[in-house]
């Protein structure tokens, strides 16, 4: 079975396990303080286990880096790095807000660039973005790209949940010269979503993401046609370390990154 396959066949058990409980007192609970930095809930911990008890059925090979478990090896020749945040959008989830997803990956080395394939679903509804390096990204069985004409409404996306008043002083140029923001609460949802022409640009400067809430997302932005820089504005690329941390810019195109960047504040 080929990489993708699997991936997205874990993403359809997720779905199957957890949309029922997503708003309900089944949803909660406090499990500790995950890999990953975050409480885990029990929708958490119920995906995760969904994956790597599907990853065990079928023998894959390979090392797991989750949001929760932390670092799980499967075998001792491991084919490359599964990277999974099997529910990002916890809060969302547990709510009962429908945008949240599941993010896994496959990376052949400790690389976000060696990222050859992932996937993000919608556990809201199902519905499954994907893509494999050098091969596109699709939106169920239709082929994706970010959004290339002038749009009708200029739409921006920010994360600045918990960010300093620097950062947010340093983006106040653009929440005022901009009239349609936008952050929902699913970092890996929300590139999904730019990958699909949804949004023009989306900006998280917080130093904050981990690589499993990105990973998938690197692979189907890029495989769309996005361009997807860290904040000095170079080539996005990290390591694959629980201690990593990392800001982005996913911009449709060269003319609305140059945009925003001449908007804030140095």
């Amino acid at each position: 079975m080929e990489v993708l396959e699997i991936l997205r066949e874990a993403s359809k058990k997720i779905y199957e396990n957890v949309k029922d409980i997503a708003g309900t007192d089944d949803a909660a609970g406090d499990f500790g303080v995950g890999a990953g930095g975050d409480i885990s809930r029990n929708i958490d911990i119920i995906a995760e286990k969904t994956v790597l008890d599907y990853l065990k059925e079928i023998n894959f090979e390979c090392v797991v880096l989750g949001e929760e478990c932390g670092r799980v090896e499967l075998s001792d020749k491991s084919k490359g790095f599964v990277i999974m945040d099997a529910i990002d959008g916890s809060a969302n989830a547990v709510r009962g807000v429908p945008f949240f997803c599941s993010s896994l990956a496959f990376a052949t080395e400790d690389k976000l660039s060696s990222i050859t394939d992932g996937v993000i679903t919608n556990l809201s509804n199902g519905d499954m973005y994907w893509a494999s390096k050098n091969k596109g990204a699709f939106f169920n069985n239709n082929q994706i790209k970010v959004h290339r004409k002038d749009p009708i409404y200029k739409i921006v996306g920010i994360n600045t949940s918990g960010a300093s008043i620097q950062l947010m002083n340093k983006l106040h140029p653009i929440f005022e010269k901009h009239n349609h923001t936008r952050h929902f609460g699913a970092n890996a949802l929300e590139m999904a979503l730019f990958a699909r022409g949804l949004m023009d640009i989306f900006i998280d400067l917080r130093d904050k993401i981990r690589i499993q809430d990105i990973a998938a997302g690197y692979v189907i932005v890029k495989e769309a046609g996005g361009i997807l820089l860290d904040s000095d504005l170079k080539p996005l690329d990290a390591d694959l370390s629980y201690e990593t941390r990392v800001s982005f810019i996913a911009a449709a195109n060269q003319e609305i990154l140059d945009e925003i960047i001449s908007q804030m504040k140095k």
